[in-house]
């Protein structure tokens, strides 16, 4: 039940605070506000709900604190980072996702409960009350939070080594499922080594499952003519399914993400085909397998990003699917948000009628870009994180916009050098934004592309929304 605040003009840290009956240590930690005391008008800001706290005492167990306050297990684990049920002792103190509201004059039960976004029944139940008219002024009532949804929760990470592991720790307690990427496959049927045995430690020891990702692609390379010499050869995608089982056992993953891009349209089917082999490798082995795909909206969509990818064999063959939803605001392009809500929509219209909605994973993109203006076509933007797009809007103090139609925010400032400069990125309004479109289509969850860039407001915000899955 967080509030999201758009700074204006004369706003401070202190004068928000006292606004919305939080700490401003609170708000700083929510945001990962930086410079707290230069506020950049435009900025939306998370303001924290103000919870209850619980001391625990003993005999207690979090089954029954759960229940004595309406709320769930599941949700007290992720709420206070606890890794189990059992790990509470006495004098610990604990989040315990309720707020108190002072009854005011001209509201009644059924305004409270449509200002919270719970039933007018949750709120009786969580005051000992059986009739509304025992709602009067002066009264302090609990409110509970709304029931959430639970999803999977995925990220991709390209870090490797004892950095990837931090990584991971990092944010462990709001993920499902990581995903190192990724195990480029060779005209033999090898797999290019990873360094990824610290992240799949720090995976297990945040209870993550690990999935393995293997791809045809590089950084200097399409991958077209890699992808048909491997689809097109069933010898060498045997070997390339016998090689991803063999790592799989060695290194401890739980799953499989497959990801072929700029396949040429004519090796449509054998990458059905592939994928079928895939699974009907792994699964008896017990291993998911999962896709990501290229952001379609129609089934007839033309391109060498789209035209291989079957939206309705993935969806019929694999246990998931990631939606590749990024990216419109290409580095090498024009400047524009980079997910768009609008464009994300149609994929998902498009999606959701080739695709079971509990098998789709919405792609997120949690890094921002600085165009230099006039865009000159083939110039690279400069990619970084939100904080570096707070910083930079800090510094040149420029005004933050928000694109209604894309749900992204933006703002335009002038380097020493006298040049010109556009940035997009993400803020609390269009992750919300993002995550009312998880909600609306009823999907399976999110995926992130990629960790290593901080966006703490989202962090925020996805426990605000949802219950993360924890096998």
């Amino acid at each position: 039940m967080v509030i999201i605040h758009v700074v204006k003009s004369g706003d401070t840290i202190d004068r928000l605070a006292q606004q919305y009956g939080v700490s401003t240590n609170a708000i700083v930690r929510a945001n990962g506000l930086e410079n707290p005391n230069q506020l950049v008008i435009g900025f939306a800001l998370i303001i924290p709900s103000p919870y209850l706290r619980y001391t625990v005492r003993s005999g207690d167990t979090l089954d029954a604190i759960a229940r004595r306050n309406g709320t769930n297990v599941q949700e007290l684990m992720q709420l206070n980072h606890l890794t189990s049920p059992t790990s509470i002792y006495p004098g610990q103190r604990l989040i315990i996702p309720i707020i108190s509201y002072t009854v005011r004059s001209g509201d009644n039960l059924a305004s409270i409960a449509r200002r919270f976004g719970v039933s007018e029944q949750a709120i009786l139940q969580a005051n000992g009350l059986t009739n509304p008219s025992q709602v009067t002024v002066g009264r302090t009532l609990r409110i509970p939070e709304a029931p959430k949804r639970t999803i999977d929760v995925n990220a991709f990470t390209t870090v490797f080594g004892q950095a990837g592991a931090r990584e991971v720790k990092d944010v462990a307690h709001d993920l499902t499922i990581v995903s190192p990427f990724g195990y480029r496959m060779k005209n033999d049927g090898t797999l290019e080594p990873l360094d990824d045995g610290p992240t799949i430690q720090a995976a297990h020891n945040g209870h993550v499952v690990p999935m393995m990702a293997i791809t045809n692609f590089s950084a200097t390379e399409a991958g077209t003519t890699l992808a048909h010499t491997i689809l097109s050869n069933p010898t060498l995608s045997d070997r390339i399914l016998t090689n991803t089982l063999s790592t799989m056992r060695a290194k401890g993953y739980r799953g499989l993400n497959i990801d072929f891009e700029n396949v040429s349209p004519e090796d449509r089917e054998n990458y059905n085909r592939f994928l079928q082999k895939a699974v009907d490798l792994l699964h008896p082995a017990g291993y998911f397998v999962s896709s990501s795909l290229a952001p379609k909206t129609s089934a007839d969509q033309k391109g060498l990003l789209y035209e291989a990818h079957d939206y309705p064999a993935h969806g019929r063959i694999l246990d998931f699917v990631v939606l590749m939803t990024y990216e419109w605001g290409y580095r090498f392009g024009p400047p524009q948000a980079i997910s768009p809500i609008n464009l994300i929509r149609k994929v998902l219209e498009y999606a959701v009628t080739a695709i079971p909605r509990n098998k789709i994973l919405m792609g997120f993109q949690v890094y921002a870009r600085d165009w230099v203006l006039p865009h000159v076509q083939g110039r690279q933007a400069e990619t970084f994180d939100m904080q570096e797009a707070i910083r930079r809007a800090t510094e040149y103090n420029a005004v933050i916009q928000y694109n209604e139609t894309a749900q992204s925010p933006f703002f335009r400032y002038t380097d020493r050098q006298g040049k010109q400069h556009e940035v997009w990125f993400e803020d609390a309004r269009s992750a919300q934004a993002k995550f009312n479109l998880i909600k609306e289509f009823n999907l399976r969850g999110v995926s992130y592309w990629v960790l290593g860039y901080p966006f703490p407001q989202n962090w925020t915000l996805l426990e605000d929304n949802f219950i993360i899955r924890k096998r």
